[in-house]
């Protein structure tokens, strides 16, 4: 590969990886990844996952609380958002969004969550990293209301209709692969990564979750994210080395605060 890849959305700050850093970087440099953002979660998983993204010059950070964690975490608001997303490290806001499919009942407060979200990534003008399930129609609609489009961002670990992924693309956001693009029966996500415009897409692990073949089931991590460049390059019928080139550039072009 002539171009490192980028992992786009990783978790290196959870149990499964957290004690591994060097361990996990080694490996990133061997198989070709040169960078990884790590996305938050929880306010106050924040302070701990920054900790670790300072430590080494290729990783980043985005803010944000997870759709759904409930509302007995420390509730996010415009201001404290604001001030996290300040730090140079941190490049974006999220993962937000919405997620239908875990929790069920009255979910105002996620929408309101995700709301925002969204005004604080208006504020402090940095992109939005996306979390739907179960929930796209709801998801679109607010990112329209809120004037998402002025940001822009990502639709994370995509996993929605070709339907739904035009619709994020006409409002200017980017579509992330995960290694469920290499899973046998995702029949419907590898003809919807064959469609995507390739000048509009990203490549992800969400480490420690979803190991791409050859690794599924196992712990995931960034040096696994070379698996989905493979499995997108072999459904497009194009070589690794335009896929890396492709989504190394848009995810700098997106997240324009992170550094090479």
């Amino acid at each position: 590969m002539n171009t490192p890849l980028v992992d786009s959305h990783c978790h290196l700050d959870f149990p499964e990886l957290a004690g591994n850093l060097d361990s996990l970087l080694a490996a990133m440099a061997q198989a070709g990844v040169g960078w990884a953002l790590c996305a938050g979660v929880t306010l106050e998983r924040f302070p701990a996952m920054l900790a670790l993204v300072r430590s080494a010059p290729n990783l980043f950070a985005a803010v944000g609380v997870h759709p759904d964690t409930e509302s007995s975490a420390r509730e996010p608001d415009i201001s404290a958002l604001t001030e996290l997303a300040n730090d140079p490290k941190v490049v974006a806001i999220g993962e937000t969004g919405l997620d239908y499919y875990r929790l069920k009942g009255d979910l105002e407060w996620q929408r309101e969550r995700f709301r925002t979200h969204i005004r604080a990534a208006r504020i402090c003008g940095k992109p939005l990293i996306i979390h739907t399930r179960s929930a796209a129609a709801d998801t679109l609609g607010i990112l329209k209301e809120e004037g998402g489009e002025a940001v822009g961002g990502v639709f994370h670990c995509f996993t929605e209709s070709a339907e739904i992924a035009r619709a994020a693309l006409d409002l200017g956001f980017y579509i992330s692969f995960s290694g469920i693009v290499t899973f046998k029966n995702a029949l419907e996500l590898k003809e919807v990564a064959k469609m995507v415009p390739l000048d509009r897409m990203l490549v992800e692990t969400d480490a420690p979750y979803l190991a791409p073949v050859p690794y599924r089931g196992k712990v995931n991590q960034p040096a696994y994210v070379r698996f989905v460049g493979e499995e997108i390059a072999r459904l497009r019928g194009q070589d690794l080395d335009a896929i890396c080139a492709a989504t190394t550039e848009n995810f700098f072009k997106l997240f324009s605060h992170a550094s090479r």
